[in-house]
């Protein structure tokens, strides 16, 4: 080949390599910018409300003390998170809130004062700025702000501020006020218990109520407690693994003999074997999530539904890994035990079993750790374990402090799982 015919393979391959260089992020821009558009990324950038995610995210670690006022009335009630179950009886109310028939006074602290009138309305007085005044106007509600920060809200039907020292709001039925208090208050104990407030001095002290002890009573209390519903959580994680360990120890007690008929080394005829195979592909073809929806129809929600769903899916999946097992199973050994004499039974019992073993042990293990998880997600769906609490506390948008509450334990019930299938592999397969 001469030096003109090298030099032009030379510019061809290094052409090639230019365009394929310039090719995929070329095509990377194309697919993102469609991404872009597709999804909507403009849109939904506008319509995202921020304010609403960081009222959300300061719930999380924090819970809020509501005053309300009717307007109607001119009742007023102070409550934590604003329940029923966390209200205050009157004359007990936080000393930052000072009940008068001629308009409630609430110290926000650092000079910040709230003052409700009787007829509906409120002043926020705070320092370096006039007094902030909203009251009813007829059915309208006015105010003295004309140029409103990005920190107040206002129109006809209602006006609201928020401050980092609380936030305020005004409508034609009520006057209503949060403040924020880090941590996750009543937690232990509510309002109406006499243990509410006591130290753990007190509680290894004299008796608080003469009735009954200071241990029985504070953990009756506790575990009874109305707002937190601790019996309840604790139930309801007890049922998510109880969903995972049913469907999982279940489907792999299916899986296991009919993995037999899917072993080509153990059902000779094609056909058979065939029939088992697409029995474990639809079962793993179908997700847990459509089971879980077919079977709620079916039988109606409950955890019952949910373990059944996990055990479809697992069924087939334990399926295809116990047949691929058996398929490479060392034949020497059944063998050795057919020239003993020994019957089908037995020789796949001592011969076949002991071989499969880790790997049985291995793959329900992790299944099982898999499936508590998922079992959060099935709960949701199917009204059972803890996922059901989950999804009831986030649909309300009130309580996100018991939506951290529930996160926190279902990572610490997997993080258990988890240490509990390591520790029974390294008994069951080490020995050790």
């Amino acid at each position: 080949m001469t030096d003109a015919a090298l030099y032009a393979e030379a510019d061809r391959l290094f052409a090639r390599k230019k365009l394929a260089a310039f090719g995929l992020p070329a095509v990377l821009l194309i697919y993102l910018a469609y991404v872009f558009l597709a999804f909507d990324i403009p849109g939904l950038a506008e319509r995202a409300r921020l304010d609403n995610a960081r009222t959300l995210m300061s719930d999380i670690w924090s819970y809020k003390t509501r005053v309300a006022q009717d307007n109607r009335n001119g009742e007023v009630v102070v409550a934590i998170e604003g329940e029923r179950k966390g209200e205050y009886p009157p004359g007990t109310e936080p000393d930052w809130v000072q009940m008068d028939p001629a308009g409630t006074r609430i110290d926000l602290g650092d000079g910040h004062i709230v003052s409700f009138f009787p007829e509906g309305g409120f002043t926020y007085a705070m320092p370096g700025r006039a007094p902030i005044e909203a009251r009813l106007d007829g059915r309208s509600v006015v105010s003295n702000v004309t140029d409103a920060p990005d920190w107040i809200s206002a129109s006809n039907t209602r006006f609201q501020l928020e401050t980092s020292h609380g936030r305020v709001s005004l409508t034609r039925n009520r006057t209503e006020l949060f403040r924020y208090f880090p941590g996750w208050e009543l937690f232990f104990f509510t309002l109406d218990s006499p243990y509410h407030g006591a130290s753990l001095t007190q509680l290894f002290g004299d008796r608080i109520d003469p009735t009954r002890s200071n241990l029985s009573g504070a953990w009756h209390d506790f575990w009874n407690n109305a707002m937190w519903r601790h019996s309840d959580v604790v139930w309801a994680l007890f049922e998510t693994v109880l969903m995972a360990f049913l469907g999982t120890f279940g489907a792999a007690i299916i899986a296991l003999p009919v993995a037999f008929l899917a072993a080509k080394n153990f059902t000779p005829l094609g056909a058979l074997r065939f029939g088992a195979r697409r029995i474990f592909d639809f079962l793993r073809g179908v997700d847990g999530l459509i089971w879980t929806i077919v079977l709620s129809r079916a039988f109606g929600p409950g955890p019952m539904t949910g373990a059944l769903a996990i055990l479809l899916t697992d069924t087939g999946s334990f399926g295809k890994l116990f047949s691929e097992a058996l398929e490479n199973v060392d034949g020497k050994q059944i063998e050795g035990l057919s020239s003993t004499g020994a019957r089908p039974v037995q020789r796949y019992r001592f011969g076949v079993i002991p071989q499969i073993t880790p790997v049985l042990v291995s793959q329900v293990l992790y299944y099982l750790e898999s499936n508590t998880r998922s079992a959060t997600i099935i709960g949701a769906i199917t009204g059972g374990g803890i996922g059901l609490l989950l999804t009831q506390a986030m649909i309300t948008q009130k309580d996100w402090e018991e939506v951290s509450y529930y996160i926190i334990l279902i990572v610490l019930m997997v993080m258990a799982m988890d240490s509990l299938s390591g520790w029974l592999r390294r008994k069951l397969i080490r020995g050790a």
